[in-house]
């Protein structure tokens, strides 16, 4: 039943060719990028759940500032409301965003506010990273948690501190960017691979019949927008990202020692090496024993250690060898076999990598 822990995600076989991938989800064309924005609101209608303004006085700031905004004096005056919240609130301008167009932004409490959950969020603009508005964001928030107090005990359940508001922003500002300008575009691999950025130039360059695309490094393919001879840079981008190509990717081992979980790829190898695992078990258990004296007769009471230590060593496994070319696939699923705990099929994998006879990229979370 231990085995039932790990996860164990193996790759189709060397039989099962790696199925072809669209160009658009391996790369990123230059420039066609959103833009993070931010900013600094204010939340009402919750109920009772607020921030307590003494422990956030920024919270009665910006309630100042609104209201005398609105045209309500309010200085000097001294209110403790409990159904306002302080936020943050963030979003991404995707690109080519067109005034007008909404986008969903993410509210954030920054106080002690102890749940968003029914509130709504005040007009708030937001920022980019150069100081200028570029949306504005106002609407009810819907929260993904829940939490009730009592008098001895609460509960909380999800993140009541953190919501949405779906297209809760709408665009004021467009970002300039000229792409029909563009005499060429480059293409930014995700994960950057020398025969995967030669396979994209000749998948581009056989679609189009003359040399359009050319590899510049192991992230990067250059795509001649003149030679490509369509009507807009648009146009040759749309045509390209719809090719396929098959993707070559490092043999790598992935291992999250919290939960138990093994990630690898087919492509990993392992050399000619034996194996061997068990494991020894020290206890030390302390029972110290009082001994006193009879009644009415002299002597003091004195204690004295009594201490029993045993070592245990478990049956592991026996002495195993693995053929040059194994596969990580049939050596995890020879240790299965062997009854291998998750715990110890990890450290035995990472003995393998620290002897040399694990051909991969090795990564522990």
């Amino acid at each position: 039943m231990k085995r039932l822990f790990v996860l164990i995600l193996c790759l189709l076989p060397t039989l099962a060719a790696a199925a072809p991938i669209r160009i658009k989800d391996l790369v990123e064309f230059d420039g066609v990028r959103g833009n993070d924005l931010v900013g600094y609101g204010l939340v009402v209608g919750l109920n009772g759940t607020g921030d307590g303004l003494r422990n956030a006085p920024f919270t009665e700031e910006i309630m100042t500032n609104i209201l005398e905004r609105l045209g309500v004096n309010v200085s000097g005056e001294q209110f403790r409301p409990k159904n306002v919240a302080a936020v943050l609130v963030t979003a991404t301008l995707p690109p080519f965003g067109r005034t007008g167009s909404q986008i969903d932004v993410t509210v954030s409490a920054i106080g002690d506010a102890k749940s968003l959950l029914g509130g709504t969020l005040i007009m708030t603009p937001l920022n980019a990273a150069d100081g200028d508005i570029y949306a504005v964001a106002q609407g009810t928030i819907i929260a993904g948690g829940a939490s009730a107090t009592g008098d001895g005990a609460s509960v909380v359940q999800g993140v009541p501190t953190a919501g949405v508001i779906p297209s809760g922003a709408r665009i004021e500002r467009e970002i300039e960017f000229a792409l029909a300008s563009l005499s060429d575009v480059r293409l930014a691999l995700r994960s950057p691979d020398f025969t995967t950025a030669a396979r994209i130039e000749q998948a581009i360059n056989a679609d189009f019949g003359r040399p359009v695309a050319q590899m510049l490094d192991s992230g990067t393919v250059n795509v001649d927008i003149a030679a490509a001879r369509m009507a807009s840079t648009a146009h040759v981008l749309g045509r390209i990202e719809s090719l396929t190509v098959e993707p070559e990717q490092r043999a790598r081992v992935v291992v999250d020692q919290r939960s138990g979980t093994i990630v690898m790829g087919e492509d990993v190898r392992i050399s000619r090496v034996a194996v061997s695992q068990g494991n020894l078990t020290l206890r030390i258990h302390e029972a110290p024993l009082v001994a006193q004296p009879s009644p009415f007769a002299r002597g003091e009471t004195v204690v004295v250690p009594r201490t029993e230590a045993t070592i245990t060593e478990e049956q592991g496994i026996a002495m195993a060898e693995l053929t040059s070319g194994t596969t990580l696939s049939e050596v995890v699923a020879g240790l299965n076999a062997l009854g291998v705990s998750p715990r110890d099929m990890i450290d035995i994998l990472k003995s393998i990598n620290s002897a040399g006879a694990l051909h991969a990229e090795f990564l522990v979370q």
